[in-house]
């Protein structure tokens, strides 16, 4: 067998990421930046106030108290948004309100819960009854946050909400970005049937395929067919050439790779040179295949059982999408957690068990498989999972107390 690292290690060679666009920023959510946003623009602009409440000449409210109060008499208003810069002298203060730019004339602001009257009194005189701390107080500098010309956003970083609200911050209207991976998705056997509907002895509801449909997205990538397969090898090429004239990318299937004899997917295979079928060092998920077609699409072709479906999508499928779209990080966050209950492992294989992250204790998280033990068909299991626990080939049964790499899903 060979291991999960030279597997993945032989997929992630394969990938060439796929061409990059440009696109306005609201339409670039979930994409991957294919080039670095730079900001357009000092952010902030200019001084600013980062209260609501006056601002004024530290001089003149340096030491105010309670019990030596200073009163400025107000002569302007600068609300946000305002282009105004009101000027004023020695013993005079303007008010303000947060966001606003900052008069050339203050160099401080006070802010209204500092003052004797706060904003109901706040027109005509301000009684300052705390002074600020330092000259400068409660003022935002011009350029604090970024520089124009600053990299506010790395490529290779996926453009989450915060992400694309940093962009127009910085007043970048749009983005480089690579597009989704257009992905084919079929699960193979004559036993499965759509949910709902009546099964005779031997039938079971098919759910790979909605399995994989819902991984792909989750990846950013764009599922353009998703279909059933029996265990025909003449329809199952039908399938990868229907694949082939919608220019996907990739193609996963599921079943048909192991060691049987209906084993659709190696049967239909057998003579193309570029598909390889492997067994892999791991549990779930050990007959793998993986190729690269006529066209160039990537072929993924993973077991059928549910659990092995889901380890093999997040160990090499979900990097090779993410390698794809140029993503600087491929990996799942990994925690280090103890085991609330133990189980059995495998000889000479790395375990991937279905795990729920148990959160009662705040400083003490700890895993519990979700099933009655490890196994590649538990399917009902798998949907109370957060994490796989992750326990090297070679490694002893998994005790109570025992701490594991534990990868976290979303």
């Amino acid at each position: 067998m060979r291991t999960v690292a030279e597997h993945r290690a032989e997929i992630l060679g394969a990938v060439t990421p796929v061409d990059a666009v440009e696109v306005p920023l609201r339409e670039a959510g979930g994409r991957t930046l294919a080039a670095d946003v730079t900001a357009a623009m000092d952010l902030p602009l200019w001084d600013n106030s980062a209260m609501d409440g006056f601002a004024v000449r530290f001089a003149d409210v340096d030491g105010a108290s309670s019990d030596s109060p200073v009163s400025l008499r107000v002569v302007g208003d600068v609300p946000a948004g305002s282009p105004l810069d009101p000027r004023f002298g020695s013993g005079e203060a303007v008010r303000i309100m947060t966001g606003a730019p900052l008069p050339a004339a203050a160099d401080t602001v006070v802010p209204f819960e500092a003052t004797t009257g706060g904003l109901a009194d706040s027109l005509g005189v301000a009684t300052i009854a705390r002074g600020p701390r330092a000259r400068g107080a409660h003022v935002r500098r011009r350029a604090d946050d970024a520089s124009t010309g600053d990299v506010v956003i790395a490529a290779g970083e996926r453009l989450g909400a915060w992400q694309l609200a940093a962009a127009s911050a910085v007043g970048v209207p749009a983005v480089r970005v690579t597009r989704a991976p257009r992905v084919a998705v079929f699960s193979t056997g004559d036993e499965l049937r759509p949910p709902g509907t009546p099964l005779l002895r031997g039938q079971i509801p098919e759910s790979n395929a909605t399995l994989l449909a819902g991984l792909v997205a989750e990846a950013d990538a764009e599922v353009v067919i998703r279909a059933s397969v029996g265990d025909d090898p003449a329809a199952f090429l039908s399938a990868l050439e229907e694949a082939r004239a919608a220019d996907v990318d990739v193609v996963i299937s599921s079943g048909g790779v192991s060691a049987g004899a209906f084993e659709v997917v190696k049967i239909a295979l057998s003579d193309t040179a570029a598909v390889h079928f492997r067994s892999v060092a791991m549990q779930p998920g050990r007959p793998q295949a993986f190729g690269v077609l006529a066209g160039g699409a990537l072929f993924f072709g993973l077991p059928g059982n549910p659990v092995g479906v889901a380890v093999s999508f997040e160990v090499f499928v979900r990097p090779a999408l993410l390698h794809l779209q140029g993503r600087r990080v491929l990996d799942r966050p990994v925690m280090r957690l103890a085991a609330a209950s133990g189980w059995r492992t495998p000889p000479a294989r790395r375990q991937y068990v279905p795990v729920r992250v148990i959160r009662d204790d705040p400083q003490r998280w700890t895993v519990r498989p979700v099933g009655a033990g490890p196994g590649a068909h538990l399917a009902g299991a798998l949907g109370r999972a957060d994490a796989f626990a992750v326990i090297e080939a070679g490694s002893a049964d998994v005790d109570p107390g025992d701490v594991l790499d534990v990868m976290l899903l979303p």
